[in-house]
């Protein structure tokens, strides 16, 4: 095939197209971030988090636009089960919803009476259950937030349920990242990226085992490690596949943690999604670009 795909093991070569081209639909950021496709609208909304804004890209037309912007320098997005946008908030330190009226809600500001680091990534559960990671990218510097102490003391992972209530879930992690469920939602994956503030902190992403009645999780196992760079945000697709961002492009690893192949990206990424009316087509945010491509695999959100 082409210098775009690197083929591992033999099902990757099934999983990509040979005449699907790279596309790149934008440049002019500085860290793209945090994408949430919008199937009823056809658009995509993602984060430049140095700049505080976040950009909204439209299928229909191609035409990208500003969404908002300050935008409190926000990092990841999903889509909950009633169609509102979920945002992780550096410089708010919450979780924060927007309503079908254009307000919007504060989820979950604090934990035990202290403020969270910055939310990073988030997910929701088909129960209405609200996760997200909660490392301190947002408060180390100035650059994506406002640099401030820690109050909490640790970087975990939270649960937040319809009630409101918040849980703490991970705390094994030193700096947990990107996130998401195996299609059955018996899996938790979650990215530790810690190799940013400690070297010997091996790039991977573990895998919890979800109660199904509780909600709670088993002890974390590593299913993958990397040194090209490390992972950051990720999906899962259809068939339980994890298509995660490197720092030489995507990687795509099987559930038991095989790598099967990559796509090589010009720019290090940072996350993506799976976006169109087939979910069958990777937008993926690439530091200072937005790049898109068809590949022979269906996302799940």
């Amino acid at each position: 095939m082409s210098d775009l795909y690197q083929i591992i093991e033999p099902e990757f070569q099934k999983l990509v197209l040979a005449n699907s081209q790279l596309e790149r639909l934008w440049t002019g950021g500085r860290w793209c971030e945090g994408p949430a496709w919008f199937p009823a609208g056809k658009y995509v909304i993602w984060s430049d988090i140095p700049n505080n804004r976040t950009l909204r890209w439209d299928e229909t037309s191609g035409s990208i636009s500003e969404f908002e912007r300050p935008a409190g320098y926000q990092n990841g997005h999903t889509v909950d089960n009633d169609g509102r946008l979920i945002s992780c908030e550096h410089q708010g330190r919450c979780i924060s919803r927007i309503e079908h009226d254009g307000t919007t809600t504060t989820l979950a500001r604090t934990f035990e009476g202290k403020r969270f680091n910055s939310p990073n990534d988030v997910i929701v559960k088909s129960d209405n259950s609200v996760w997200f990671s909660d490392p301190t990218y947002g408060i180390d510097t100035e650059y994506e937030g406002d640099a401030a102490p820690s109050e909490i003391g640790a970087s975990n992972v939270y649960r937040i349920d319809p009630d409101g209530s918040v849980t703490c879930v991970i705390k094994d992690l030193v700096q947990p990242n990107g996130l998401a469920f195996s299609p059955d939602e018996r899996e938790l994956y979650v990215v530790d990226s810690g190799i940013t503030h400690d070297p010997n902190c091996v790039p991977k992403i573990c895998s919890y085992t979800v109660d199904e009645g509780t909600n709670s999780l088993g002890t974390g196992r590593v299913i993958s490690t990397t040194n090209d760079g490390h992972y950051d945000g990720f999906r899962v697709d259809a068939k339980g596949r994890i298509w995660t961002s490197a720092g030489d492009g995507i990687h795509c690893i099987a559930p038991d943690g095989t790598l099967l192949g990559k796509i090589l990206i010009p720019e290090v990424v940072a996350n993506l999604c799976f976006i169109g009316p087939k979910k069958n087509r990777l937008f993926v945010c690439a530091t200072t670009s937005i790049y898109a491509i068809y590949v022979n695999a269906t996302g799940l959100k």
